[in-house]
């Protein structure tokens, strides 16, 4: 360990075996390499952990129980005292999504020391949550804001992520904001020859499939790769590998154009997260990854879909741009949302027109496929590391200690 008398204290909400989106990804790795820099002690919402690098784990106060949606952001608030009262002693506070981010700003407060946050995603973006927390929106949207308005660092995972954040809190120095992007280990994901997990799952290893990985809610778009599905070829096998529905509205939303989507298509859903194992066997083989997002500040996917040699094809939204390769590793789709809470596309009918031709370019073309997949493997392995991220981090927190001293 380079510097032990550095004490960082990591604020999260998922940490493993409680993984659940690209964040959740980001910190398992991050916590991995940092522990080679700094003394590091995890703090993490859920069951408890035996990984000895986790200091505590928290559940919400019993008295917040129920199903109203605002409860849940209430719950998350009574998580964040607990862990706030537990960080005396370290040296610096650095906290991930807004589930983490409030425990971070009263840690700044309490104890003098240095708040640095990840940026993930940024609550003024997603106003499609108002259907998931009701009121609660307010809570996790005003926990972001105070947290990134006075934090001493902000780390964006993207330069697109950046440009966001000054646009949405004009009051943020540009020059606390710092670029870092999200990593990815490639001797992990990497192309695996294996098919049993195929086979598993009722895909057939003989035709080519496209494969969706993420979570069923408005800004990861699967319901308009489903409205893409009228303009794939009939047959074609669509793997989606979807699970956690944000609402009851969207699961019976997806439901419906998947039952569509079967009567062309043969539609493979796997309505739970897979080990990581299977998802790096599945994309493997894929003719294609798809990431339909309608915001997505990095897409940490994308990297690993192009780590397992996959080609993508995605929106030309948030950070992807800065990780797909237009023409070299994949291909773009231009997307302008309505505006509305929902993100929805301004011409709904021309994005899932304009997503299905640039799938239909890959399945057409096996060789061009390969190609963009080899590309994409190169590109992780030249440009994104869990180690660089790292150290970038670690020197990050070293300076800001230091200008406290």
């Amino acid at each position: 360990m380079e510097n032990p008398a550095l004490k960082v204290a990591l604020l999260t909400r998922e940490y493993p075996p409680e993984i659940y989106g690209g964040a959740g990804v980001h910190v398992e790795y991050l916590a991995r390499e940092l522990e080679r820099h700094v003394a590091l002690r995890v703090h993490c919402f859920g069951a408890p952990r035996t990984a000895p690098e986790v200091a505590k784990s928290y559940q919400p106060w019993p008295e917040l129980a129920g199903a109203a949606p605002h409860l849940q952001a209430l719950r998350t608030l009574s998580v964040d005292l607990a862990m706030a009262a537990d960080l005396e002693g370290a040296s610096l506070v650095h906290s991930h999504t807004w589930y983490a981010n409030f425990a971070g700003h009263l840690a700044k407060l309490l104890y003098g020391i240095p708040h640095v946050m990840t940026s993930h995603s940024l609550e003024p973006l997603r106003p499609w949550k108002a259907e998931q927390l009701g009121g609660g929106y307010a809570l996790s949207s005003f926990c972001e804001r105070i947290a990134i308005e006075t934090a001493d660092a902000v780390v964006a995972v993207s330069s697109g992520m950046k440009r966001d954040i000054l646009a949405a809190y004009p009051a943020v120095d540009p020059d606390r904001v710092r670029v870092i992007y999200n990593g990815i280990d490639p001797d992990q994901y990497r192309p695996d020859a294996s098919q049993d997990a195929l086979h598993r799952h009722g895909i057939d290893a003989g035709q080519p499939y496209v494969v969706f990985v993420g979570r069923i809610t408005r800004q990861k778009g699967v319901i308009h790769l489903l409205e893409a599905a009228r303009f794939l070829p009939e047959g074609l096998q669509l793997v989606l590998c979807a699970g956690e529905p944000d609402t009851p509205e969207i699961a019976e939303e997806m439901r419906a154009l998947v039952a569509e989507a079967n009567r062309r298509l043969r539609v493979i859903w796997i309505e739970r997260m897979l080990p990581r194992p299977e998802v790096i066997q599945i994309l493997s083989h894929a003719r294609l990854f798809v990431c339909p997002s309608v915001y997505e500040p990095f897409g940490i996917v994308n990297l690993e879909a192009m780590a397992c040699g996959a080609p993508v094809v995605a929106s030309a939204v948030g950070g992807i741009p800065e990780v797909v390769v237009d023409g070299e590793t994949g291909f773009l789709v231009p997307f302008e949302s309505d505006g509305s809470a929902a993100g929805t596309p301004r011409d709904r009918e021309r994005f899932a027109r304009d997503l299905a031709g640039r799938m239909q370019l890959l399945l057409d073309d096996p060789e061009r496929a390969r190609r963009f997949g080899q590309a994409g493997r190169q590109r992780v392995l030249d440009h994104f590391s869990w180690a660089a991220v790292a150290r970038e981090t670690a020197a990050l927190y070293r300076a800001l200690v230091d200008e406290r001293s």
